[in-house]
């Protein structure tokens, strides 16, 4: 039986692992590199590199025929779905949630207020030396609806809390009920578009929720209201986003695209009433100390043979 674990950070970075003689494991730092770090038809166990690129993550799956368990450190698996198919069958993909519930939710709250405040207006007035003072709108009194209420939709609803929202409203895939309230399942948007006057979308990339955003969804949004995107971003129709900015009826605030990286001359990066950051929803200082919690509980829990956690599928 193969006991190789491939993980992109080095044995003694992780404090809590079980140890690898005592549990009869072979850990093996794998981080992206042109070098393989052992033979993949070894590796029980693949924790997936962090911020690589498919075409570096996913070709040595291929050859990983002792496969048991894919664990990945960002909230979405979409990525997989070109390899899922090579894998053995019986193997469990993990993703990481709550690993970047923290840092999601704080740049979701972050484009929320520098968009409704003004801050790219007051930037871009200290670079040309112009005073913008006014009125602007308040985050407090405004109605927001969270589409994809799971970890990171609790936690953006956390720190919407303290700012006296008038409204928070949930949609998720199927209903249920929250100590928070009820969360509504997805085709109750025709109904809750129309009365929030931000919408932030934290869903995971499925078929269900690809191109989700498209021209019939935010005609349904109410004039003026403010589409915040920390999800994926094919989960918005790029065109009809377009002609809605353009318009000038709605804006947006954007921490992922499609296409993406967004390509230099693309109409989003000029587009009226858009803020845009280079899709850094998980990647900051919180991200590292919570990603080596949870493989240092997940191995734990592998080499002891204990349910994992996280599970969001099993290869047939």
């Amino acid at each position: 039986m193969t006991t190789d674990v491939w993980m992109p950070f080095e044995e003694t970075e992780v404090d809590g692992l079980p140890a690898a003689a005592e549990a009869g494991l072979t850990y093996r730092f794998w981080d992206g590199g042109p070098d393989l770090p052992a033979d993949p038809a070894d590796c029980a166990l693949y924790v997936v590199p962090y911020m690589k690129s498919a075409d570096v993550v996913l070709p040595p799956l291929a050859a990983m025929a002792s496969l048991r368990v894919v664990q990945t450190l960002t909230a979405g698996v979409d990525f997989l779905e070109p390899a899922l198919a090579l894998l053995p069958p019986g193997v469990q993909v993990c993703n990481a949630r709550g690993v970047h519930d923290a840092s999601t939710a704080e740049l979701a709250l972050t484009l929320i207020l520098a968009s409704l405040r003004g801050v790219p207006r007051f930037v871009e007035g200290q670079r040309t030396e112009r005073w913008h003072s006014g009125f602007y709108p308040a985050l407090a009194d405004r109605s927001v609806l969270i589409v994809g209420y799971g970890a990171i939709g609790a936690a953006i609803e956390d720190r919407l809390a303290p700012f006296e929202c008038a409204r928070v409203a949930r949609v998720a895939r199927s209903e249920r009920t929250t100590e928070r309230g009820t969360v509504h399942a997805l085709d109750a948007l025709p109904r809750l578009l129309p009365e929030a006057d931000v919408v932030v979308l934290c869903t995971p990339l499925t078929d269900a929720t690809r191109g989700l955003v498209n021209a019939g969804f935010l005609a349904r949004m109410r004039d003026g209201a403010l589409l915040v995107n920390v999800a994926r971003g094919p989960v918005v129709d790029t065109k009809a986003l377009l002609a809605e900015l353009e318009s000038g009826r709605l804006t947006a605030a954007l921490d992922v695209t499609d296409p993406e990286p967004l390509p230099a001359g693309h109409p989003l990066w000029q587009a009226p009433g858009v803020l845009i950051s280079p899709h850094v929803g998980g990647s900051s200082s919180a991200y590292l100390p919570r990603a080596r919690r949870l493989l240092a509980a997940q191995l734990r829990r592998y080499a002891s043979g204990a349910p994992l956690d996280n599970v969001v599928l099993t290869t047939s």
